[in-house]
């Protein structure tokens, strides 16, 4: 059998066919690249069906999206949707982000992280990547510390609850 990737992400029964096409892609790993792809499309409404059916891809096989790192961080300096952003970064707080990435993950995350404009989901996962990120760059800690700790008092609850694990991580590796 062989899979319309597009027509599927463009179906307008998407939340039952996403899981279908992601467990389709799994099977045919060929047909990833297709995905990213659409992923990278220029039109938002595709990218954004795309973006889930990634995310949903890798969290099945994470392998799957290392060729495509670079692109993606890259990516996040274009105007994409809120949901391109919060499905990329939810990939990066998975993977091991190579070193020639990490300058410009470190600002993106720290820009989400810090803007009054970006929605919970993105800030909460750009934390755990800089989380990441400070295990192998120790310096920039005490500022993501000072970020977290400005924000909790007027964050949402999973905001609060995800700084208050990283913070408590953060301050062990400190002390």
């Amino acid at each position: 059998m062989h899979l319309n990737i597009k027509k599927e992400i463009l179906s307008s029964s998407f939340k039952e066919q996403a899981e279908f096409v992601s467990q389709y892609i799994i099977e045919n790993s060929e047909h990833f690249p297709t995905l990213m792809d659409l992923f990278f499309s220029s039109d938002t409404f595709t990218c954004q069906r795309s973006s889930w059916v990634m995310s949903h891809c890798i969290d099945k096989d994470i392998t799957l999206i290392t060729p495509y790192l670079g692109k993606m961080v890259k990516n996040l300096s274009n105007n994409v949707s809120d949901a391109t952003k919060r499905n990329t970064v939810r990939m990066l707080e998975k993977v091991e982000i190579p070193q020639p990435l990490w300058e410009d993950c470190l600002n993106h995350c720290f820009h989400y992280l810090e803007s009054h404009d970006e929605p919970i989901a993105v800030k909460v996962f750009s934390m755990t990547v800089l989380y990441n990120l400070s295990l192998k760059i120790p310096e920039i800690k005490n500022e993501l510390i000072m970020i977290i700790e400005d924000m909790m008092p007027y964050g949402s609850a999973g905001l609060k609850s995800r700084g208050k694990k990283i913070l408590g991580k953060l301050r062990k590796k400190i002390s």
